[in-house]
């Protein structure tokens, strides 16, 4: 079975819109775009008053490089966030087909189902008290229930915000379970730091599997806006044709290229050890808090906690100027925060505001 027998019918051979940019044309004299054939102001050298190349080339080889992937089966977006919703448009027909997640999970799938008009098919994480981990078993039953068509299965690796990240195991049982069914998307935007092989080893075997990463977490461009979807090369051009015609800021696109080069790929791997190591050191003095009811397993540079009285203790580290991510919207997170692992002076500066917080934490009611 191809991929393409899972993208909606009526965008198998859209070409979408012909920007200038697509037609390949060289010249001198630029006439076909309508820009303005004087620089900005502002424009500090780069060429702003043109538009910039769709899918930059050199980018483009550079991070299919770094993957290991051919490049027709790479798609540079804003953000991993764009990927989801493109996808999500590609294969899901409104009020007729289903995306599933697990829950607590990244609230984008969600979001993209939400505006699609997709149905949200949830199999919650299993929670064992020191990890949350998905349950395949109950994931794969969801196909055979009545209602709409799943289309996607979202498998969020590692987990946002619980923080461990499925095995590759798990992930294979998946594909094999719903292969001519569903795609399974990966979204690895904190693979970089779980310390195992990416899903993307998994993708010469499963043409349903499509994988998504992200230059915002360990290549720290998030203000740059540049996420990358990978996946089999018919589904690419699909992704591609219903995408913006300039998806990426030239600027962005620039700086890009720069954070990939072999130095500065060198020192996020650097930085990505340091993070590792303190998120053992801070998970260690977390545990210690008298506040703190339990910290989960993390595979990426975040921790999730539950409190004793997680409203105080959000208050008062916020008060000490300490922001953390309240999660307690979420009904199984209904104590929890979840906690970025910064620079050790900033990871000192949470333990100390929990320390000075311990009393109040200690009388708060369980």
């Amino acid at each position: 079975m191809s991929v393409l027998d899972l993208v909606r019918d009526d965008l198998r051979n859209f070409a979408g819109y012909g920007s200038a940019r697509k037609t390949g044309l060289v010249g001198r004299v630029w006439l076909n775009a309508n820009e303005s054939p004087w620089a900005s102001p502002a424009d500090p050298g780069q060429g702003l008053n043109r538009y910039p190349e769709p899918q930059p080339a050199a980018l483009r080889a550079r991070l299919a490089a770094l993957h290991g992937v051919a490049e027709d089966t790479l798609l540079m977006t804003r953000g991993s966030d764009e990927g989801i919703d493109l996808l999500t448009r590609a294969l899901c027909r409104a009020e007729h087909d289903a995306v599933l997640v697990s829950s607590p999970t990244f609230g984008m799938y969600a979001v993209c189902a939400k505006v699609q008009g997709a149905a949200l098919v949830d199999v919650p994480l299993i929670d064992t008290g020191s990890a949350f981990r998905i349950d395949v078993d109950a994931m794969l039953a969801a196909f055979e229930r009545p209602g709409p068509r799943i289309k996607i299965v979202y498998v969020c690796a590692p987990a946002n915000p619980t923080g461990v990240a499925p095995s590759l195991a798990d992930i294979e049982r998946l594909l094999v379970g719903v292969a001519g069914r569903a795609l399974v998307v990966v979204d690895e935007a904190y693979g970089e730091y779980m310390g195992r092989e990416s899903a993307l080893a998994l993708r010469p075997r499963y043409p349903n599997l499509a994988v998504l990463r992200t230059l915002s977490k360990a290549y720290a461009l998030a203000g740059a806006r540049l996420g990358i979807t990978m996946a089999d090369a018919e589904l690419i051009r699909v992704l591609n044709a219903i995408a913006p015609p300039y998806p990426l800021a030239q600027p962005a696109a620039a700086l890009a290229l720069v954070a990939m080069s072999e130095t500065a790929v060198a020192e996020a791997h650097r930085r990505c050890a340091l993070i590792i190591a303190e998120r053992s050191r801070v998970a260690a003095g977390l545990a210690e808090d008298a506040g703190v009811r339990a910290v989960y397993a993390s595979d990426a540079n975040y921790l999730l906690v539950r409190f004793v009285d997680a409203e105080s203790t959000f208050r008062r580290l916020l008060a000490a100027g300490v922001v953390v991510r309240d999660q307690r919207a979420h009904p199984a997170l209904s104590d929890a925060l979840r906690v970025t692992i910064g620079t050790a002076e900033e990871n000192d500066a949470l333990l100390e505001a929990l320390a000075e917080s311990q009393p109040a934490n200690r009388t708060a009611p369980a």
